[in-house]
Protein backbone atom coordinates (compact mmCIF):
# COMPACT_ATOMS: atom_id res chain seq x y z
CA UNK A 1 0.00 0.00 0.00
CA UNK A 2 1.36 3.27 -0.98
CA UNK A 3 0.77 5.00 2.38
CA UNK A 4 3.63 2.74 4.34
CA UNK A 5 5.88 4.59 2.09
CA UNK A 6 4.75 8.27 2.97
CA UNK A 7 5.94 9.59 5.57
CA UNK A 8 7.67 12.47 7.78
CA UNK A 9 10.94 13.25 7.08
CA UNK A 10 13.01 15.79 9.37
CA UNK A 11 15.29 17.87 7.63
CA UNK A 12 18.63 19.80 8.63
CA UNK A 13 18.85 22.62 10.91
CA UNK A 14 21.41 24.51 11.21
CA UNK A 15 21.01 27.03 14.22
CA UNK A 16 22.85 30.31 14.74
CA UNK A 17 21.99 33.23 16.52
CA UNK A 18 21.72 35.48 13.34
CA UNK A 19 18.51 32.72 12.57
CA UNK A 20 18.07 29.00 11.03
CA UNK A 21 18.81 27.58 7.79
CA UNK A 22 17.30 24.34 6.30
CA UNK A 23 17.73 22.77 3.14
CA UNK A 24 16.51 20.14 0.93
CA UNK A 25 18.52 17.87 -1.50
CA UNK A 26 17.46 15.34 -3.75
CA UNK A 27 18.25 11.93 -3.07
CA UNK A 28 19.65 13.01 -0.12
CA UNK A 29 16.62 13.76 2.18
CA UNK A 30 13.59 12.97 -0.32
CA UNK A 31 13.12 9.99 -2.68
CA UNK A 32 13.07 12.10 -5.96
CA UNK A 33 14.77 14.47 -8.26
CA UNK A 34 12.88 17.67 -8.01
CA UNK A 35 11.66 18.73 -10.84
CA UNK A 36 8.90 21.63 -9.97
CA UNK A 37 8.48 24.28 -6.61
CA UNK A 38 5.32 25.61 -5.87
CA UNK A 39 3.52 26.82 -2.91
CA UNK A 40 0.22 27.75 -1.47
CA UNK A 41 -0.47 31.08 0.13
CA UNK A 42 -2.85 33.67 1.23
CA UNK A 43 -5.43 30.46 2.01
CA UNK A 44 -8.33 31.96 3.50
CA UNK A 45 -9.70 30.94 6.72
CA UNK A 46 -12.10 27.86 6.27
CA UNK A 47 -10.73 26.79 2.99
CA UNK A 48 -9.25 23.21 1.88
CA UNK A 49 -7.16 22.64 -0.62
CA UNK A 50 -5.74 19.78 -2.97
CA UNK A 51 -8.31 17.18 -3.15
CA UNK A 52 -6.49 14.98 -5.59
CA UNK A 53 -4.17 12.35 -6.22
CA UNK A 54 -1.52 11.91 -8.81
CA UNK A 55 -0.80 8.91 -10.68
CA UNK A 56 3.26 9.33 -10.91
CA UNK A 57 4.45 12.34 -9.65
CA UNK A 58 5.97 12.25 -5.77
CA UNK A 59 5.59 15.55 -3.34
CA UNK A 60 7.25 16.55 -0.48
CA UNK A 61 5.17 19.38 1.64
CA UNK A 62 6.42 21.36 3.76
CA UNK A 63 5.04 24.22 6.19
CA UNK A 64 7.10 27.10 5.73
CA UNK A 65 5.03 29.89 7.81
CA UNK A 66 2.16 28.77 10.04
CA UNK A 67 0.68 25.69 10.21
CA UNK A 68 -1.93 23.27 8.28
CA UNK A 69 -3.01 19.72 8.45
CA UNK A 70 -2.70 17.02 5.58
CA UNK A 71 -5.23 13.91 5.13
CA UNK A 72 -3.46 10.97 3.16
CA UNK A 73 -5.59 8.13 1.61
CA UNK A 74 -4.19 4.88 -0.39
CA UNK A 75 -7.72 4.11 -0.86
CA UNK A 76 -7.16 1.16 1.75
CA UNK A 77 -5.72 3.55 4.77
CA UNK A 78 -5.86 7.35 5.97
CA UNK A 79 -3.82 9.10 8.15
CA UNK A 80 -3.23 12.70 9.05
CA UNK A 81 -0.30 15.13 9.94
CA UNK A 82 -0.03 18.14 11.20
CA UNK A 83 2.86 20.48 9.59
CA UNK A 84 4.02 23.52 11.84
CA UNK A 85 7.72 23.33 11.47
CA UNK A 86 9.73 24.41 8.55
CA UNK A 87 12.53 21.62 9.03
CA UNK A 88 9.83 18.97 8.87
CA UNK A 89 8.28 18.08 5.69
CA UNK A 90 5.31 15.52 4.46
CA UNK A 91 6.41 12.67 1.79
CA UNK A 92 3.70 11.74 -0.55
CA UNK A 93 3.95 8.72 -3.23
CA UNK A 94 1.94 8.13 -6.36
CA UNK A 95 -1.13 7.23 -5.84
CA UNK A 96 -2.13 8.67 -2.64
CA UNK A 97 -5.13 11.15 -2.06
CA UNK A 98 -4.45 14.66 -0.05
CA UNK A 99 -6.30 16.53 1.27
CA UNK A 100 -4.82 20.18 2.73
CA UNK A 101 -6.80 22.14 5.39
CA UNK A 102 -6.89 24.10 8.81
CA UNK A 103 -4.32 26.70 7.33
CA UNK A 104 -3.28 29.10 10.30
CA UNK A 105 -3.61 32.75 9.44
CA UNK A 106 -0.24 33.41 7.32
CA UNK A 107 0.12 29.71 6.73
CA UNK A 108 2.71 29.02 3.57
CA UNK A 109 2.67 25.47 2.00
CA UNK A 110 5.25 24.41 -0.11
CA UNK A 111 5.56 21.80 -2.29
CA UNK A 112 8.25 19.68 -4.01
CA UNK A 113 6.91 17.48 -7.38
CA UNK A 114 9.30 15.29 -8.90
CA UNK A 115 7.86 15.85 -12.22
CA UNK A 116 6.78 19.20 -14.43
CA UNK A 117 2.92 20.34 -13.95
CA UNK A 118 0.92 17.48 -16.18
CA UNK A 119 -2.72 17.40 -15.75
CA UNK A 120 -3.34 14.22 -17.59
CA UNK A 121 -1.41 12.83 -14.40
CA UNK A 122 -4.28 13.84 -11.95
CA UNK A 123 -6.67 12.08 -10.27
CA UNK A 124 -9.41 15.01 -9.79
CA UNK A 125 -12.56 12.88 -8.81
CA UNK A 126 -12.22 10.48 -5.59
CA UNK A 127 -14.12 7.81 -7.71
CA UNK A 128 -11.33 7.60 -10.49
CA UNK A 129 -9.00 7.20 -7.91
CA UNK A 130 -10.60 4.29 -5.96
CA UNK A 131 -10.68 2.79 -9.23
CA UNK A 132 -7.56 2.87 -10.36
CA UNK A 133 -6.41 1.94 -6.78
CA UNK A 134 -8.54 -1.45 -6.98
CA UNK A 135 -7.21 -2.21 -10.33
CA UNK A 136 -3.56 -1.71 -9.70
CA UNK A 137 -4.00 -3.25 -6.63
CA UNK A 138 -5.75 -6.56 -8.48
CA UNK A 139 -3.04 -6.38 -10.39
CA UNK A 140 -0.14 -6.66 -7.99
CA UNK A 141 -1.94 -9.56 -6.17
CA UNK A 142 -2.03 -11.47 -9.44
CA UNK A 143 1.46 -10.73 -9.95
Amino acid sequence: MNISRCKLIELPKIQDSRGNLTFVESDKHIPFDIKRVFYLYDVPGGSNRAGHALNKCHQFLIAMSGSFDVTIYDGFQKNNYHLNRSYYGLYISPLTWREIDNFSSGAVCMALASELYDESDYYRHYEEFIKAVRIKDNESSIS
